[in-house]
């Protein structure tokens, strides 16, 4: 059932963990598309859409080393918009991946997640 719904990854071509995911994606026949919002960016409204559906504290990479080089007034009285203007301006402080399945967002890579996802 899931292989039949439309899959796109979002997230950065040199990390380790999307190359995982993508993998798993490759050898369990599941056909996705792969947005690199490093390269390609990503809108607003996308980022907005995401962080409705699955909270902006899920969506923010706070242990990546962009957030830990920022400087304490960014990291400080975080929230919704703030985080969001922050991952506009640096994508890499997008957890990864995303991978929305016919609308449906799963954040960062867990095998056993994605195998109940995707069936």
């Amino acid at each position: 059932m899931g292989k039949a719904r439309a899959a796109t990854i979002h997230g950065i071509k040199a990390c380790d963990t999307m190359k995982k995911a993508r993998a798993w994606l490759d050898t369990h026949g599941v056909a996705h598309a792969f947005h690199d919002y490093k390269t390609l960016g990503v809108e607003r409204v996308v980022l907005e859409r995401w962080a409705r559906a699955v909270g902006w504290e899920t969506l923010l990479n706070r242990s990546g080393t962009t957030f830990r080089k920022l400087p304490d007034t960014d990291k400080t009285g975080l929230d919704e918009a703030k985080a969001i203007a922050l991952m506009l301006a640096q994508p890499s402080m997008i957890k990864r991946p995303v991978l929305d399945v016919g609308g449906e967002l799963i954040v960062g890579f867990k095998p056993e997640i994605y195998g109940k996802a995707l069936g």
